[in-house]
């Protein structure tokens, strides 16, 4: 890291935190793994099914992670059937070790040459039934070949499993709360590095080192740099471009680090070494607003079409949005993901938010052309009453 870049240097944390960040491997209760495997043999008994298979890769497939503490790397494919040891197969060979030490309430082994061969073997001798497999997770057409050629027809439980991660319980939260922890500080290191000269490379790198080294991992740190005179970026970009911040600049980041599969999410804007331009100025003000507004709606009962009304300031004002306006998160990119009235949702459900989802407010306010923009918010949890935060970075647009 260059000498005159900084970065955070630890978490401020309760100890009942500090505990789980400090653990070797931290692990949940065993009340809170039994939890998640009682709400999924509950699926399996309303589904009239008898195994699951559960499955992911590279690094995605939450199921696998949420089932047996696995995150997973390459390949792992499971099955869970009431009654018996979960059973999981893992590629490659040389990650059985750690997967079996993390993951020790399942029966771990190295897939071979095939992980979803394993399984069909585990189903087989389990006397599994046509018809009575469930599926959950991203399965490949090679995987969904194998199985369906054995058991014929399986159930596709995605939806319901994800209809039981919108909820999470006390200790998904208090996890989900270290990972907001981590986020600040990238989004923190970010703040305190932006000058003239500093190249967005060099502030991807201080963002992931402000929280690497205390036990987070990169999720996203999507960053955004237009001169405020001359924009021509409307929402943060996936990839840093090879250029350097000059003064007058616009930044603005969407920023997620997680600790062991449970993230935050910050979204703020800087601007470098100058004040904020007039259209600026409005299309932070408006952003503000919106996200005020959402957060006096969400609240155990409130219905999806509540938010979208509440945002109708962006239409007003005469701007609109690219990014979603909210989206659920933790344990994947969760509905209800909303746009507003002139960027519309693909599905604007009709199910109430219930207490114990998390949700990421996220209002980027943009012009009608989508050449100037603001992106501000941050990942809060639903409560009976209204919203409870999990992020401690100050929000507004700051002159760095």
């Amino acid at each position: 890291m260059s000498e005159h870049l900084t970065r955070p240097t630890d978490l401020d944390l309760p100890p009942r935190l500090r505990a789980i960040l400090d653990a070797e491997y931290p692990r949940f209760s065993e009340a809170e793994m039994a939890r998640r495997r009682a709400a999924i043999e509950g699926l399996l008994r309303e589904t009239d099914l008898d195994h699951l298979v559960f499955c992911g890769a590279n690094r995605f497939g939450s199921s696998v992670q949420w089932l047996t503490g696995w995150p997973v790397t390459t390949e792992a494919v499971g099955v869970l059937t009431p009654g018996e040891p979960d059973a999981m197969f893992v590629q490659h060979v040389n990650h059985a070790p750690l997967a079996r030490r993390i993951a020790n309430r399942a029966e771990v082994a190295w897939g071979g040459g095939s992980s979803i061969g394993g399984a069909i073997a585990i189903l087989e001798k389990r006397g599994a039934r046509a018809g009575k497999v469930g599926v959950i997770g991203p399965m490949t057409f090679e995987q969904y070949a194998a199985l369906t050629a054995i058991l014929g027809p399986v159930a596709n439980l995605n939806r319901p499993y994800i209809r039981l991660r919108q909820v999470k319980s006390a200790e998904e939260i208090e996890w989900m709360r270290i990972g907001a922890a981590l986020t600040d500080r990238g989004m923190m290191a970010l703040r305190d590095n932006l000058r003239p000269g500093a190249s967005e490379r060099q502030l991807a790198d201080v963002v992931e080192r402000a929280y690497i080294a205390l036990g987070g991992t990169n999720v996203i740190h999507f960053i955004g740099v237009t001169p405020m005179a001359n924009p021509s970026l409307g929402v943060p970009t996936q990839f840093v471009a090879n250029r350097r911040v000059a003064r007058g600049d616009m930044v603005f980041a969407e920023i997620s680090a997680a600790f062991w599969e449970h993230p935050g999410q910050v979204l703020r804007s800087f601007t470098v070494d100058a004040e904020p331009t007039e259209l600026y100025r409005d299309l932070h003000g408006v952003a503000d607003a919106v996200f005020d507004a959402v957060a006096a709606v969400l609240k155990e009962g409130a219905r999806p079409q509540q938010v979208i009304e509440a945002a109708a300031m962006i239409e007003a004002a005469g701007f609109t949005i690219i990014d979603d306006l909210l989206h659920g998160y933790g344990g994947g990119y969760l509905p209800p993901i909303l746009g507003c009235k002139s960027r519309p949702s693909a599905h604007v459900p009709d199910e109430p938010f219930r207490a114990g989802m998390v949700v990421v407010i996220q209002p980027n306010v943009v012009t009608r052309d989508g050449t100037a923009g603001v992106q501000t918010g941050e990942m809060v949890l639903i409560t009976a009453t209204g919203i409870a935060p999990f992020h401690a970075i100050p929000r507004g647009f700051v002159r760095v």
